[in-house]
């Protein structure tokens, strides 16, 4: 068992290619640590919870994407009804397609703050024999314009008794890059290891 986990972090390791960013990005530099942070989790389960079904959950997301393109539908339907039938006629139904789609943008806006809450990696964790409710895994960052300091919160939510346990690090973002914008990995994937092994102990102690 132990060579075939040993095989698979060996094969992992290898198709991963440096990640080469625009440091002076900060949308880039978030979203590089995110995917480092996303693909040490999700590596890391598979691996360890190969036979217990782990699986990403894309809900938060879906449902992100299902606002966006009803609110992008409003809008297009209004360009398609102003063309069929010219303004002024067209004027009552542009009038309801602008108001629907300011409202569905302030939907979004309340989903992405108080649903998302930065949310990028939600993951289930299924009992082996299907009896037990699934445990629930989220990572969660944040990198705020014109700061340097990284935030990445994990959560761990237990399926059986609803209780959560969360970790979280903060760090300035030149501990993992050089001075090339290249993804210091190896220097990265430590911190995640941390917050798993905060999570684990406390679990022990429970």
């Amino acid at each position: 068992m132990a060579s075939k986990k040993t095989g698979l972090m060996d094969k992992w390791k290898a198709e991963d290619k440096p990640v080469k960013i625009d440091k002076w990005d900060c949308s880039a530099l978030k979203n590089a640590l995110d995917d480092a942070a996303k693909s040490y989790e999700k590596n890391q389960y598979t691996v360890m919870t190969e036979n217990f079904g782990f699986k990403e959950e894309h809900r938060l997301m879906d449902l992100r994407l299902l606002i966006c393109t009803v609110a992008v539908g409003f809008s297009l339907f209004a360009l398609v009804w102003d063309y069929i039938r010219p303004f002024p006629e067209s004027r009552p139904i542009l009038i309801i397609c602008v108001l629907s789609y300011f409202m569905l943008m302030g939907v979004l806006t309340l989903y992405t703050t108080y649903m998302e809450q930065n949310i990028f990696l939600v993951a289930s964790d299924k009992d082996k024999a299907g009896l037990e409710p699934d445990d629930k895994w989220e990572l969660a960052s944040t990198l705020k314009k014109y700061t340097h300091l990284y935030k990445l919160k994990m959560t761990f939510t237990n399926g059986k008794t609803g209780l959560s346990r969360s970790e979280e690090i903060e760090r300035p973002v030149n501990n993992y890059f050089d001075e090339d914008g290249t993804l210091l990995f190896k220097l990265f994937e430590p911190e995640v290891r941390t917050l798993q092994g905060r999570i684990a102990a406390a679990s022990k102690k429970e």
